[in-house]
């Protein structure tokens, strides 16, 4: 197996655990957050940038890098850790999800889904094997089942055909899989709803993964719906696998995804929130492009060590973002990640140390208190 994890410690009093994920590229310490390069890139930063904030796994996608530069290309460059010059390991997700929230014009059929690219308009078709084989030519460290999202809200029989179809999806995707130096996780699907997600569990790990996504979450859901599907669902999966809660990054639901036993995690929200000029700070998020720090010296976030926060002010990177200069959405991306990668830190650390509990409801009472 190319992909194993190990369990450090888990914390007494919630479900949090620190472990390592082995991957062939080097070890990697949970709970982790990866930054997110879509097409490739992390927007705005350089690959030596990430891995100098703390970054060591990171996400690119399957459905934008079939369409642009297309899997044929980055194969014949070597792999997508070659093309893209990161030497760190590299999860790439199926494209199930932005086939079914991005792609217009889609037709599912059992055998895949026919779509149209958001790009040109050209007419494509995902099946599973489709998704292992363009992943396969990627060259990632994990790859991740095709499975169909649900959308949030829908009925329970929308969430159910998605659910079953996801299962049988998974099957086809480990029967296809051939690349023994790349992990395939499954997916877990079910919506809202405790019996699928119990059902689709139970499938996914009969065919014995090893790792499990859970996914159809943090798409409009309110928090608090969330949080419960996850004290129901996480129980369920194996302990010694690593469990990814898919496309969450906000400070408070890492905080919550890791008590109920989470390990890995992925969001753009950090570097897309960043473009628009807001950042994150220990008392919640600022929006800095706002007209009232125009005159404000201080740091983004005062107790912040990060590049941005050592050298500049409020009132300086309000002014880059107004005046359309990359270097201020570049500052508040740096500032972004390294607060998201250093709470992970933290947030392990203190699992370790055994006061992860206190540690979060000390950070969760600053961070909700505007």
């Amino acid at each position: 197996m190319t992909v194993s994890f190990s369990i450090i410690k888990e914390d007494a009093r919630t479900g949090a655990r620190a472990g390592v994920l082995h991957t062939p590229r080097g070890d990697v310490e949970t709970p982790v957050f990866m930054p997110v390069g879509t097409q490739a890139t992390v927007k705005t930063m350089t690959p030596r940038e990430v891995w100098d904030l703390g970054g060591r796994l990171i996400l690119s996608n399957t459905y934008h890098l079939y369409l642009r530069p297309g899997a044929d290309l980055i194969r014949e460059a070597g792999g997508l850790h070659s093309f893209m010059g990161w030497d760190g390991p590299i999860l790439t997700d199926s494209g199930g999800f932005q086939v079914f929230s991005l792609a217009p014009l889609r037709r599912i059929e059992e055998e895949g889904v026919w779509f149209r690219s958001h790009i040109d308009g050209s007419e494509h078709f995902f099946s599973p094997e489709k998704a292992v084989a363009v992943q396969e030519a990627l060259g990632s460290d994990i790859a991740m089942a095709f499975d169909q999202c649900a959308p949030y809200p829908c009925t329970y029989e929308e969430a159910r055909e998605a659910m079953e179809r996801t299962s049988r999806w998974a099957l086809r995707c480990k029967e296809a899989w051939r690349r023994k130096d790349q992990a395939l996780f499954g997916i877990v699907q079910g919506g809202v709803h405790r019996d699928l997600r119990e059902r689709s569990v139970r499938d996914l790990v009969e065919l014995d993964f090893p790792g499990y996504g859970i996914g159809g979450l943090s798409v409009g859901e309110p928090k608090d719906i969330m949080y419960q599907v996850l004290d129901y669902t996480v129980p369920l999966l194996p302990r010694e696998k690593p469990r990814y809660l898919m496309g969450v990054g906000s400070p408070d639901c890492l905080l919550e995804g890791v008590a109920r036993g989470v390990d890995m995690f992925d969001c753009v929200l950090p570097t897309r929130i960043a473009r628009n000029g807001t950042v994150f700070t220990r008392e919640g998020k600022l929006v800095v492009r706002n007209a009232g720090y125009a005159r404000d010296f201080r740091p983004l976030d005062p107790e912040c060590g990060c590049y941005a926060c050592r050298h500049f002010t409020r009132a300086y990177i309000r002014h880059l973002i107004k005046a359309g200069e990359v270097l201020g959405i570049r500052l508040t991306t740096i500032h972004n990640l390294h607060f998201v990668l250093e709470l992970m830190q933290n947030i392990r650390r203190a699992i370790l140390e055994g006061n992860f509990y206190e540690y979060k409801e000390a950070f969760l009472a600053r961070w909700n208190k505007n």
